[in-house]
Parts: C-alpha cells; sequence; structure tokens
C-alpha cells in the first residue's frame, strides 16, 4: 500500500511503465480511501526497485509511507492498471 499524495499524479501509469521496463507482473490500483495499491511478482532485485520507485514516485507525487506485505503468487503474465 501507498500513502499520501498518489492519486491524480499519474501513479499507476508510471508504476506500469516502470515495472514493465523491470520485467515484473502484477497490477497497480486506486483505492477510493486515497492509497494506491500495488501487487508485484518478479526477480527480488526488481522488486527491491520497483519498491524503491513507490517510495519516491512520478513528479507531482508525495509519497508518505510504503507497507509492504507478502502475498501468494498468481503468476500473472504481465502488470496492468487496474481500474
Amino acid at each position: 500500500m501507498i500513502e499520501g499524495r498518489v492519486q491524480r499524479v499519474g501513479f499507476r501509469a508510471s508504476c506500469n511503465r516502470r515495472a514493465l521496463d523491470l520485467g515484473i507482473s502484477g497490477w497497480v490500483r486506486n483505492l477510493s480511501d486515497g492509497r494506491v495499491e500495488v501487487q508485484a511478482e518478479g526477480p527480488p532485485l526488481a522488486l527491491s526497485e520497483l519498491r524503491a520507485w513507490c517510495e519516491v514516485g512520478p513528479p507531482g507525487a508525495r509519497v508518505v509511507r510504503v507497507t509492504p506485505s507478502q502475498l501468494p503468487v498468481t503468476g500473472d503474465d504481465w502488470f496492468e492498471v487496474r481500474y
């Protein structure tokens, strides 16, 4: 979960591009409470790089907190923006 000023700043689209560049599969979506949720699968180094990116976000974002959690692997083949 990513908290802060993370909606209406292009976070989902930028996260999608970054994840695809890193070869990560999964998804990103806005939540009704203003947070952004990311579920990602991939090599540990790539996931670490995506997390580091999420801690900053795109220009205009102000990330306050990134709360990681481990979830079961779903086997997604690509990364997408969910609505």
